[in-house]
């Protein structure tokens, strides 16, 4: 499949993944910070962004990860275990990947995959469809609309814990794609498993903001009962796109996940 995707920097390849209807311009505000030591590419997922769309299918989450899976075995030079990081879905499929041992290290940023119950996971997927509806009524009017920082600032609030550092241009891109986006509904409906851990297991780093309305802090909890010898962390004053609301942070995270060594033993 034709994936769009930029690569930029030296060192070891890690590679970024966004979250449902986002794009890989969501990474742009951490990649100063980590390209001087990682080779980062930053991807457009398959019905995301510039990538081509997805064939239909029943089992979307499946399909994504095998996509991306293959990706990654395509830009990663030989002879190197890449490094991967997510948010959201992206989250999702990175732990997945480490899960059956594809990578070398494996940082999640609030993923999805850890809700409580059903509940739970279409509170999520309602959220979702809220803003989508109320993007939608706005119509050709939505630029403008977003141009006034009285309603920019709370419709983007259950996205991110400081709306105020969305630039304009951003917000509106994303906006339309989260009224446009067609594989929404069907990544939202699917089924989230997670594989069990390979052994030896992958090191994983899975940081979870605070002030995420997305997917709430309490999911965090469930993280360790599947992954034993994940590392997690609460981040306060973040939401559930972190890389706006701290660049800095987020990127000392990314950082020391992908400096984990690439293989670890619960022996």
């Amino acid at each position: 499949m034709d994936l769009r995707y930029d690569v930029a920097g030296v060192g070891p390849t890690l590679v970024l993944v966004h979250g449902v209807t986002d794009r890989r311009q969501t990474w742009t505000p951490v990649l100063e910070q980590l390209t001087p030591s990682r080779r980062v590419v930053t991807v457009d997922l398959p019905g995301h962004g510039e990538s081509a769309h997805l064939a239909d299918g029943d089992d979307v989450l499946g399909q994504l990860l095998e996509e991306l899976s293959g990706f990654v075995r395509s830009v990663t030079p030989a002879g190197e275990r890449p490094h991967i990081a997510g948010n959201s879905l992206g989250g999702w499929l990175a732990l997945a990947m480490a899960a059956r041992g594809e990578v070398a290290s494996a940082t999640a940023l609030s993923p999805a995959g850890f809700h409580v119950n059903q509940v739970d996971k279409r509170r999520a997927a309602l959220t979702f469809r809220a803003f989508r509806g109320l993007v939608q009524v706005m119509g050709p009017q939505m630029p403008k609309v977003m141009s006034l920082k009285g309603l920019r600032y709370p419709s983007l609030a259950a996205f991110y814990g400081h709306p105020s550092r969305v630039p304009y241009e951003n917000a509106v891109i994303n906006a339309n794609s989260l009224a446009t986006n067609a594989l929404m509904d069907r990544v939202m409906e699917a089924i989230v498993p997670l594989p069990p851990a390979s052994v030896p297991v992958v090191p994983m780093t899975v940081a979870w903001g605070r002030r995420d309305m997305i997917f709430p802090v309490y999911q965090a909890r469930r993280v360790r009962r599947v992954f034993p010898q994940a590392r997690v962390m609460v981040l306060p004053g973040i939401g559930h796109v972190p890389m706006t609301d701290d660049p800095d942070l987020i990127s000392v995270i990314l950082l020391g996940g992908s400096s984990a060594p690439p293989q670890i033993s619960l022996g």
